[in-house]
């Protein structure tokens, strides 16, 4: 493909060009051998792209795409946001997949990974052949296809969307996270729905205050993203959304009056009960196979993108019924012991206060937490988490989670300056598979460990390299 065909793609963001090419391939990493290759010289808070363009033309690099021109012989183009002008060069270099499937997307600090596996099983249910793109990994179909961000960056956003569509699929579910909106990932790209879960503190390391964090996220519920949306309205941020909204949609909720809501809900360690109100049709019997009520929102909130995708209410219910578990999201764990072992992604105060809350409904002993927190992240949630854990959970161990490049014992310093206020029985072992075998010890019949902070990844952050780890 010639360059000047992905420049003029992108060409609200282009300022000027330099020379012409033929493009076999792109790349936002200088160290990967290209063929024919387009580099991205994206500016960064810890390294700028510029500097490496040099190497990714010794590694095949045939042009550049940079914020300011190079003394590089080389065709560059110049361009105002390198990150939007990646996405809408790849979207063309791809074939424009997006176009050609009908994308829903969902955000929203939590709730994203499950509500996105529930409208995969709805969309599936429908006869779609469906795609999945998020926490956990992508999916096409029944095919697991490892990812490394929630959001894939543009490259690999396009490429595959381009294999999903070559293979088939119709329908795409995925997570749509702050920090794509934020940086551009998915510029040019529009939603035929987009679905909002709720909003609750995390990602301040990159947002800085929650109004700046809410501000992404409800830019996202325009025209410009999305046709249609489905609205957490018992979420307190959800009145902002809907008094500026300009787009159809549709309310969802158990609190607040909402076009599809939940009652008479019943709770057990095995799943959910409640009886759902879809659309016109009268109130329908659900039994989920997951617990807790945060997962009776997940089930509406995917109801009301089935709805809006036109599935029948009894298809819906009937899809949401056979979904056994998401990995990593409160995941029972088979541990043929007389205490249970619950695996939980919840990293986020929020989140923690949510898993512990649902559990201490249903345990017939103590409900043991052990949870740590993030290196170099939102450091605020730290004590707050602490607070939350000491409060609810009977006893907590404080352990690493991922540390990073921080001290882990500074990080579980600053998770104790929130427990010890509340009283409530702990102790630190900063050595997570140490801290995992004491919870195994401690455990008593009835009791019920929560794994929290880590759910399906398979690895532990140390001093930046990924060391394997699979709870």
């Amino acid at each position: 493909m010639l360059f000047s065909v992905l420049t003029k793609a992108a060409a609200d963001q282009v300022i000027e060009t330099r020379g012409e090419c033929e493009i076999a391939s792109l790349s936002m990493d200088s160290r990967k051998q290209l063929d024919r290759g387009l580099f991205f010289c994206i500016p960064g808070a810890r390294f700028d792209a510029h500097d490496f363009a040099p190497q990714a033309i010794q590694n095949g690099a045939v042009a550049l795409v940079v914020t300011h021109f190079l003394d590089i012989d080389v065709p560059q183009a110049q361009v105002k946001n390198v990150r939007a002008a990646m996405s809408l060069m790849a979207a063309e270099f791809f074939g424009h997949p997006d176009r050609e499937m009908k994308l829903l997307g969902v955000t929203g600090t939590k709730g994203k990974t499950t509500t996105s596996y529930l409208i995969k099983a709805i969309m599936e249910e429908a006869g779609h052949k469906v795609g999945l793109i998020g926490t956990t990994g992508n999916m096409i179909g029944s095919e697991y296809i490892k990812s490394e961000f929630t959001t894939p960056e543009p490259i690999d956003f396009f490429r595959t969307l381009r294999d999903m569509k070559d293979a088939g699929v119709t329908v795409v579910s995925m997570e749509v996270s702050a920090h794509a909106i934020e940086m551009r990932r998915l510029v040019g790209v529009h939603f035929e729905a987009g679905c909002y879960t709720n909003l609750s503190q995390d990602h301040l390391d990159l947002f800085g205050t929650m109004e700046r964090y809410f501000a992404c996220k409800k830019s996202f519920f325009t025209p410009e993203w999305i046709n249609n949306a489905a609205i957490n309205v018992d979420d307190d941020t959800s009145a902002s959304i809907l008094a500026d909204i300009e787009v159809p949609h549709s309310t969802y909720g158990i609190c607040n009056n909402a076009d599809i809501f939940a009652r008479d809900i019943e709770i057990t360690e095995n799943g959910v009960s409640f009886m759902m109100k879809l659309s016109d049709v009268d109130d329908m019997p659900v039994h989920l196979q997951l617990t807790g009520m945060f997962n009776v929102y997940n089930a509406l909130a995917a109801a009301a993108v089935g709805l809006i995708m036109g599935v029948a209410p009894q298809t819906i219910t009937s899809a949401l019924e056979k979904v056994k578990g998401v990995p990593g999201r409160a995941e029972m764990l088979d541990t043929h012991t007389n205490y249970k072992v619950i695996l939980d992604y919840s990293h986020s105060p929020d989140a923690l206060e949510n898993i512990l809350t649902a559990v201490k409904e249903f345990a017939r002993g103590r409900v043991i937490s052990l949870f740590g927190c993030g290196g170099d992240r939102d450091h605020l949630k730290r004590p707050i988490m602490g607070e939350i854990s000491g409060r609810l959970a009977d006893y907590s161990i404080l352990t690493s989670d991922n540390p990073r490049t921080e001290d882990p014992l500074e990080i579980l310093a600053a998770i104790e300056e929130g427990i010890k206020p509340t009283g409530g029985q702990y102790t630190v072992i900063e050595n997570r598979r140490e801290a995992i075998r004491y919870a195994l010890q401690i455990a008593q019949d009835g009791d019920i460990i929560i794994l929290a902070g880590k759910g399906h990844e398979t690895y532990q952050e140390i001093m930046g390299v990924k060391r394997p780890f699979d709870e």
